[in-house]
Formats: structure tokens, sequence, C-alpha cells
């Protein structure tokens, strides 16, 4: 069946990382996966995560399947961590959670579900947005709101806000919670106040894609868009990812979360709920969430994970820093500050197409189309390569 199809496309980020491993140059750089890197390059497993692994392994009798949405010691603790322990809808049992693989499998579960009871509703997307949102919602109708302004270097807050503000009642609306990806630019709290008022007031679905829990401000500050719309009462959706701020990758840990208008409505969605996971995968894999769900519950384990969440975010703050300055000090053209602007792993650089093909053709650096790097690629090695680097491609 396959003799007269042409071959699918790779992936545009992982067909780079693909590129990149095969180029023997010694001093090549990947500035374009998201996974976080630290001082040597490695993406390492964070000390917490293999203190409450020692205590899992110890502990575990048997590998018997999980219910269909996971552990209730998994979904308590992230429930409070994605909304904070003391909000309402909490404590009004309105929020539901589901331990799903990964946060890309807690979008398309999302997806599933709202395609049962939606079909027909339109899907709103930044512009830009994670090159694989459009793909994870693509059974549905798309349309795009104005973000980035390439002009300004930020966000165009007034036209997205108006966009958002005709968005029909019943249609979704996808949003970054933090570091949005790709630009590393975020809305400030009284921006994201007034984005709330128009979903009350319009009464469309927030879907938050919410991947990056503490690299942004801190996990506390980081979870503002989320618990303020939580307060609406709206209906809504939030998928969280544990591969960035727990370093579990390939474990594929993430969470659905359902927030609904009563305590009966949660209900009835979650039965829904896991009827979808049913058909997509029947339970969810059990270590990375049991390891989420260890560390949250061991006070111990806990400040040391935190501690290594702020760690993290530390270093990426201080590539950014060293970039704008490296830059500045080689007297390349232009303003880089705002990259010290942005949040998390990602920075729209602003650099153009042609300036990313020369450097990856003739310094062996790789990046996104469009500009975009990730900053945790940096290092205190590598870094004066880069913005030597830069210099001459700007040059050129």
């Amino acid at each position: 069946m396959w003799h007269n199809v042409q071959a699918a496309p790779a992936d545009v980020i992982l067909g780079l990382t693909e590129a990149f491993r095969a180029d023997a140059n010694p001093h090549k750089v990947n500035l374009g996966v998201g996974v976080y890197k630290d001082e040597v390059g490695l993406t390492p497993i964070l000390q917490a995560v293999k203190e409450a692994e020692k205590i899992l392994v110890a502990a575990e009798v048997s590998k018997n399947y999980l219910p269909i949405p996971g552990e209730v010691s998994f979904a308590v603790p992230v429930r409070e961590l994605i909304f904070g322990a003391g909000h309402p809808a909490l404590h009004e049992k309105r929020v539901v959670t589901a331990h799903t693989p990964g946060g890309t499998g807690a979008l398309r579960v999302g997806a599933e579900l709202l395609r049962k009871f939606l079909p027909k509703a339109t899907v709103w997307i930044s512009n830009p947005t994670w090159s694989n949102h459009k793909g994870i919602f693509a059974a549905f109708p798309q349309k795009e709101y104005p973000y980035y302004d390439p002009a300004h270097m930020g966000i165009d807050f007034p036209a997205m806000l108006e966009t958002l503000n005709q968005v029909p009642a019943g249609d979704i609306v996808l949003l970054h919670a933090c570091c949005h990806n790709p630009s590393g630019f975020d809305l400030q709290p009284q921006q994201w106040d007034e984005l709330v008022a128009v979903a009350a007031a319009r009464k469309w679905l927030p879907f938050v894609d919410f991947a990056y829990q503490g690299f942004a401000q801190g996990l506390a500050d980081d979870r503002y868009a989320v618990a303020k719309l939580a307060e609406t009462g709206l209906d809504m959706l939030v998928a969280s990812s544990y591969s960035k701020n727990f370093g579990l990758y390939n474990e594929r840990c993430g969470a659905l979360s359902l927030v609904a208008p009563s305590e009966h409505e949660a209900t009835v969605a979650m039965s829904h709920l896991k009827t979808v996971i049913r058909v997509l995968y029947s339970n969810p894999p059990a270590h990375g969430g049991l390891i989420v769900a260890t560390i949250l519950a061991n006070q111990g384990l806990r400040a040391l994970w935190e501690e290594e969440v702020a760690g993290m975010r530390r270093r990426i703050v201080e590539m950014r820093h060293l970039l704008v300055e490296g830059l500045k000090e080689r007297g390349v053209s232009g303003d880089f500050s705002f990259i010290t602007r942005q949040n998390g792993m990602f920075s729209y650089t602003g650099l153009s197409d042609r300036v990313v093909d020369w450097l990856r053709g003739e310094k062996h650096i790789y990046m996104v189309a469009g500009g975009r790097i990730n900053l945790a690629g940096l290092t205190t090695k590598n870094i004066a390569y880069v913005c030597d680097s830069i210099r001459q491609a700007l040059a050129g």
C-alpha cells in the first residue's frame, strides 16, 4: 500500500535534531530542540527525581494497571500545583484531573473530548504557536489570533484582545500560560486580567497549554493566568507537562485538568474523559506520575525539587543576559535587549531565515527557521562562539 506514497516530511524541530546528531563538527551547537540542557550540555536527571525513584523501587510490589485517569495520589497534588492549594475551584470540587502521556497527550485527550461535544467549534490559535498545536487540533476548523509583533519585538496585545473579543461563544481559544512557545513573550498580570474579562463576557472556552510552570517567574507566579481563568466559573481545560520542570522527558508525564462550573458537571465531564482515554490508551504509564506524586507529597523532596527548578530558571536567565551582553560587546547592529524581557527557554531573536541558514551551513549552529532559539542550548563555553558567529552572519 506504500508503493506510490510519498514519505511524510520530517518534523521541523525533531528533524533539526537528527541533522545536528549527524553533524561531525566539534563546534556544533544545538539551539533548536526544546529540551533543557545544563552547563555541560546534558539534560540532567534531577536529584529529587533520583531520590523519589529510590523510594518507589523499594516500595513497589506490582506492575498492575493504573486506573484510567491515573492514581489519585498524582491528581490531587498536581491540581494544587497548577491552581494553588487554596484556590476556590478546588474547594468547590469543580476540577478533575487525569494523568496523561506527556503534555502532548493531555492536549490530544482534551481535543478528542471537545470533538465529541463541540464538533463544530473553531479552535483559535496564537500566531505564532508551537508547531504541533495545529496537528493536534486538526479535526477542528482553525483560526489565528494576533500575538507576536516582530516590528516592536513584543506582543501586539491590542490586536490580540480585539480579535478575542470577537470569538463566538462556544469556540475554543488555545492559550499559553507562560513561556510562550516559540516567541518567549508573556502577557503581564494586568493583561491577563483584561483577557479573562473578555473570556467571561464572550463565553468562549479557554484551553490552556501549561508546559513550563516554574520556568518564567516561579511556580506560584506562573499559574496566574490559570488561577484567574478558573475563578470565572467558565468551562476550561488545562494541559500540563512535567517533562521540563521535573526533567521527565522520556517518562512522558503530563496531566489534563478540566474545570467546570459545578462539582456535578465536573463529575459528568470526568466520566466522558475516561471514555476518551479508554479508547486512546486505556490508562497512563505509572513511573513518571508516581515520581511526581512522591516528590510533591514529601516535604524534603519538594523543597529540593523547587530549588532545582529555580536553578534551571536562573541558568536560562543568565544565558539570556550573556547573549545580549555578548552581542553588544561585539558591536552587533540592532538592540537585542528584548531577549532579556522574554521568559522560558525560547526566544524569537529576530534573525532572518538567511542568517539562520548561514549559521547552520557555515558555523554548525542549529536553530529553527524564523530565528527561534532555545537559550538552554547556550553554555559559558559556547556563548562566545555563538556571539562571534551571529556578528559574522549579520555583517555579511
